[in-house]
């Protein structure tokens, strides 16, 4: 008897481990970042600034550093390796940035119809190589990263992007969110196999637009690397797959949008709904140049670490915050709102905030001319799952029992996945902080020290890279 008792509890609590374990090891991961991260940062909205004065906080021009002096610039460095030294993101405020800035407006600062035409043929030929007769089983992610490493590549290059450039872009970018997502390690020479090939491209001319005349050849290449192939393709595909979740877990959004393809307004809505519910910036940061008075009680000292969290911004001040309505936006004007999907205007906004929009829009409108979606899977705003999701194709018909099939398969797996997902985080996550913190690659660049061995200097000859402990660093965001 009390075998069966042992037999029948031990089955029981296996069987609920994808309701608890995820949850208990995120508390976990949290608290053991904290302790080996150290408390560093003031959290805005929190107990100092509250949300109605994040903005004024944010537009400070006292809120303008980037990476010295934070003691979590190394954990990103690492997780984003090479190059946030000349990263626009990372830069300090100066010459070099404002350099690089107005460089990075210029060549994103195409018309509206030539991105939109550019980002439809590159969907165009992506679902095309999916092949997708009947019906498949994707995550939406690994999906679209093909897609925006043609469009970046196109527009950085004037020139159709080969398959070999896209293989090399997209095993940088996921290399890179994998990591950031703590569901793998980093594999440095994946991403250096990129800058190779950018290094190639800019001594041979290959490089039509303006890249800062301040930097080297190889700096030239992480810029190049940093800002469009890990930050914009990266950025990119995590909100394409937002917006794909959102419309395959909302069957109205997805009938009214299917209807009327050309109704702009309402698909803006859809996006802005989807951005305020899941922005692509998890917190970001800001270091104190000087003090920064808020109120009469509140003073912001020099050196302080602001971290900015745009999802609780997000859910504050709205009514139902947590339910997701595009229709909320029909008579609420997004710039009065707590709405910062793309940062504050006075303080480095997301160079890309005019072209995403509507190159999104483009995107979104051919897979729905062709497909319909279906998810059942999580939706969560870091989304370490993917985004696992069924593309139908408008020629089949999906029955109610089919579907009733293939979403209840597509939960149970999706659950039990997170059981092993949230483990592999743990320990991984864990390992990257401690190891972010021994190499210290930000702290040593400032001090001008020679940075441990781990971050090797890239050359042109595309068969070595020998490790000379050059810090090779990248462009970080939340997760």
């Amino acid at each position: 008897m009390l075998v069966v008792v042992i037999v029948i509890g031990g089955a029981v609590a296996f069987a609920s481990l994808p309701y608890w374990l995820p949850a208990m090891v995120v508390r976990l991961r949290v608290r053991i970042f904290t302790a080996i991260n150290g408390e560093d940062g003031i959290e805005i909205p929190g107990k100092l600034v509250d949300a109605s004065r994040l903005k004024q906080v944010y537009s400070h021009p006292a809120a303008n550093g980037r990476s010295r002096g934070a003691a979590l610039s190394d954990l990103f460095w690492y997780w984003l390796a090479p190059g946030p030294e000349v990263h626009q993101e990372h830069l300090e405020p100066g010459e070099r940035y404002k350099e690089v800035a107005r460089i990075t407006r210029r060549t994103l600062g195409i018309p509206r119809h030539t991105a939109e035409e550019a980002a439809a043929q590159c969907a165009i030929r992506t679902l095309a190589r999916a092949n997708i007769r009947k019906r498949k089983l994707v995550r939406i992610r690994d999906f679209m990263m093909p897609l925006w490493a043609e469009f970046y590549y196109e527009l950085v290059f004037g020139e159709r992007c080969p398959a070999s450039a896209r293989e090399l872009i997209v095993a940088n970018a996921n290399d890179v969110v994998t990591a950031l997502k703590c569901c793998s390690l980093r594999h440095m020479d994946r991403r250096y196999r990129l800058t190779r090939f950018l290094i190639e491209k800019i001594s041979v001319g290959k490089a039509p637009h303006v890249l800062p005349k301040q930097f080297s050849t190889e700096e030239q290449a992480f810029y190049l690397q940093g800002t469009y192939f890990n930050t914009a393709v990266v950025q990119m595909s995590e909100a394409m797959l937002h917006l794909c979740m959102v419309i395959a877990q909302h069957d109205e959004v997805q009938a009214r949008l299917k209807a009327n393809l050309d109704d702009d307004r309402y698909l803006d809505q859809v996006i802005t709904e989807t951005l305020r519910l899941y922005p692509l910036f998890g917190i970001s940061h800001r270091i104190t140049s000087a003090d920064i008075v808020v109120d009469g009680q509140t003073i912001l000292p020099e050196g302080s670490v602001l971290c900015f969290n745009h999802p609780e911004y997000h859910r504050t001040g709205f009514r139902h915050p947590e339910d997701f309505d595009p229709e909320r936006w029909e008579n609420l004007p997004p710039q009065e709102q707590n709405y910062i999907p793309f940062g504050v205007a006075a303080n480095r906004p997301c160079p890309a905030s005019g072209l995403a929009p509507v190159t999104m829009r483009a995107v979104v409108r051919e897979i729905l001319k062709r497909y319909a979606l279906y998810s059942s899977a999580s939706h969560t705003r870091s989304s370490p799952n993917r985004g696992p999701c069924v593309i139908v194709s408008r020629a089949m018909k999906l029955d109610g029992r089919s579907r009733r099939v293939i979403l209840t398969f597509l939960q149970v797996r999706d659950r039990w996945e997170d059981v092993w997902r949230s483990l592999v985080q743990l320990v991984l996550g864990t390992y990257m902080v401690w190891d972010a913190r021994r190499l210290r690659l930000c702290a040593s660049y400032f001090e001008g020290k020679q940075p441990q061995v781990g971050s090797p200097r890239v050359t042109t000859n595309v068969r070595t890279c020998p490790v000379t402990g050059h810090a090779g660093h990248g462009a970080p965001r939340a997760s």
